[in-house]
């Protein structure tokens, strides 16, 4: 039985189509479909079947998909153990993460590693929650974040780390008549008009504990990815918005005030798949980015500072 199909008819599994196996293998479609017409030649046994204008895997191939997880952590492990054998361990890790998380876990992380031999090839990205798990297909970490747990939507199966907690403020104009508080409640906000984030992003769940506090719906204005352009809308006057506190540096005319009585703390997670967790690389470059997560002096421990 070779490796080599069972990772083949696992890609399949996760990604569905021929034509997807191919882009994330920088193969042909041709040069896909005569893999597993060599794994189906090789086994004695039919993997897959059409569908519609595609296919799909049998009953035996997601057998074997599913046992391909199991193989390539093994063999992961065992060159982990190598790897340490050897001294320090080196290589490339791939990492895609939230901006906002990104962008003050990352940086002291890469001086870290790069005194070790270990190559970060990042990509920074604003998704809705769930589809944080999805990039662990074609990433060997991925930092995404929930409000709900420390286990953010879709990634049941992945290996998790927590790298940090991080309260949201709410943001206002200097000049709002609220900015004057040292923190605020949900009927102190509930009434004003919002600039939020698309629907099914993490901070959405923040509105809607304010609106079961409240009895009262919240009106959000816009729906804004882009934390810089969501404070920039503050500026300009359009509603309140909500911020990550130790990634925010306000503007002169923003003020970030507490929010209390609901959940408005996030989860930064990390998240790779068994197998690439099991990477010695990995390991370490998860274990520097919790390090910097969890140091007391880094920004995610500061104390809040309005202006």
């Amino acid at each position: 039985m070779d490796v080599r199909h069972l990772s083949l008819l696992r890609e399949l599994s996760e990604r569905g189509s021929v034509a997807a196996v191919a882009a994330a293998t920088h193969r042909t479609g041709s040069a896909v479909s005569q893999q597993l017409r060599t794994a189906e030649r090789e086994l004695g046994i039919a993997l897959v079947e059409p569908a519609g204008r595609g296919i799909r895997l049998t009953d035996a191939g997601r057998l074997l998909a599913a046992g391909a997880l199991e193989v390539e952590t093994a063999l992961a492990r065992v060159e982990a153990r190598l790897d340490e054998f050897r001294g320090r361990p080196s290589g490339r890790v791939r990492i895609a993460g939230l901006t906002s998380a990104t962008e003050f876990l990352v940086p002291p992380t890469l001086a870290r590693l790069a005194t070790e031999g270990i190559e970060v090839e990042l990509t920074d990205t604003d998704v809705s929650e769930a589809d944080y798990a999805m990039l662990a297909a074609d990433h060997d970490i991925v930092i995404g974040h929930s409000l709900l747990s420390a286990v953010p939507a879709g990634s049941e199966s992945l290996v998790r780390t927590v790298l940090a907690r991080e309260a949201l403020d709410v943001a206002l104009r200097a000049d709002h008549p609220l900015a004057g508080r040292e923190e605020l409640g949900p009927r102190d906000v509930v009434d004003e008009p919002w600039v939020g984030v698309p629907p099914g992003y993490p901070f959405e769940t923040v509105h809607q504990s304010i609106e079961r506090v409240t009895g009262r719906p919240v009106r959000i204005v816009q729906h804004i990815r882009d934390n810089r352009v969501a404070e920039a809308l503050v500026e300009g006057g359009a509603g309140l918005a909500l911020l990550p506190r130790h990634t925010t540096r306000p503007r002169e005319g923003v003020v970030l005030r507490p929010l209390r009585g609901v959940n408005a703390r996030r989860w930064i997670v990390a998240m790779s798949r068994p197998d690439r967790a099991e990477r010695a690389v990995v390991r370490r470059t998860v274990a520097a980015l919790r390090h910097v997560g969890r140091t007391p002096t880094a920004p995610t421990f500061a104390p809040h500072v309005g202006r």
